[in-house]
């Protein structure tokens, strides 16, 4: 019988995969388009990308459903096909896995707006739409909620709260960290450091603290906010880094760290405390394989 993803957490570190997006554009999605939409109309293509982030080793799979809530759906006319999209989500994540063991992580991105009264998205219109999207992958039978690339604490409470409403069976707070001009430290782009991240997400009953993408955010920036969560609060961590420090070219910002070197600096994570070890921009299947044979050296030792 399986573990549960917070019991397996207390026997050994995990794998995550890492990005989507690019992966998404490489087999044929349109800059712009719904990615997400893919999981209905074009199922093969995102089941062969996840297929490829499991044979590199990944433990964790996050589900195709970034922008999966009703507020960004509506921005591509797809909003009522939302709990299809989300289900079926989950389901190609679960079929990747094939015989093998993994966990399923249901993932919710940001709304895309400023919450009241700094914007203009009122909390029950946020409330609302985290909770729908929460209850459809939880239903669909995703081992955990991540919400991910938050910067604001007030919309990843709603997103935490919509989580435990579902019924998830994990929740995973992660926010996007940007390094600071002097480089000496990170922080949100809505000024949140993280050891109020931590104490926040423990404290508002999440389950897992963890941090992806942001600029600056490579292996070895991850490895410095770890050991600031470890430090502030009791729950497990997870770190999502970029391949590296971009660089500009054509105007975008382009990831160019190879496999083997994102992987030199997964030891300082794991000495940094960190439990679930995944990768963001610029990552591929390759970055993946790098950083299980790091991680699964470390779980023999242990």
């Amino acid at each position: 019988m399986k573990l549960s993803l917070k019991d397996a957490l207390r026997k050994r570190r995990l794998v995550c995969d890492g990005a989507m997006g690019t992966q998404l554009m490489l087999a044929g999605l349109e800059q712009g388009n719904c990615g997400e939409h893919w999981n209905l109309t074009h199922p093969e293509r995102v089941l062969a990308i996840q297929r490829r982030y499991v044979e590199a080793g990944t433990d964790c799979l996050i589900t195709n459903t970034f922008g999966g809530s009703r507020l960004m759906l509506k921005r591509h006319g797809h909003a009522d096909e939302l709990k299809a999209i989300n289900r079926a989500a989950v389901r190609i994540a679960r079929e990747a896995f094939g015989e093998r063991e993994g966990y399923v992580l249901g993932d919710i991105g940001p709304l895309g707006a400023i919450l009241e009264p700094y914007g203009d998205l009122s909390a029950s219109d946020a409330q609302a739409a985290l909770e729908e999207q929460a209850a459809a992958l939880v239903e669909a039978g995703a081992d955990a909620i991540i919400i991910e690339t938050q910067t604001s604490l007030e919309e990843l409470g709603i997103g935490i709260a919509a989580a435990r409403k579902a019924g998830a069976p994990c929740v995973i707070g992660s926010l996007a960290y940007d390094l600071s001009a002097d480089r000496t430290f990170f922080v949100t782009m809505m000024g949140v450091f993280p050891d109020k991240a931590a104490q926040f997400v423990e404290e508002n009953g999440g389950d897992v603290i963890a941090l992806n993408c942001g600029t600056g955010m490579d292996m070895i920036g991850a490895a410095k906010v770890a050991r600031v969560y470890r430090e502030s609060c009791q729950l497990p961590t997870m770190v999502q880094p970029n391949a590296g420090l971009p660089v500009l070219e054509g105007g975008k910002a382009v990831y160019k760290q190879a496999p083997a070197e994102m992987a030199a600096g997964v030891p300082e994570v794991i000495k940094a405390g960190a439990n679930i070890i995944g990768s963001c921009c610029g990552s591929t299947p390759d970055h993946t394989r790098a950083i299980r044979q790091v991680v699964e050296e470390f779980n023999r030792r242990a």
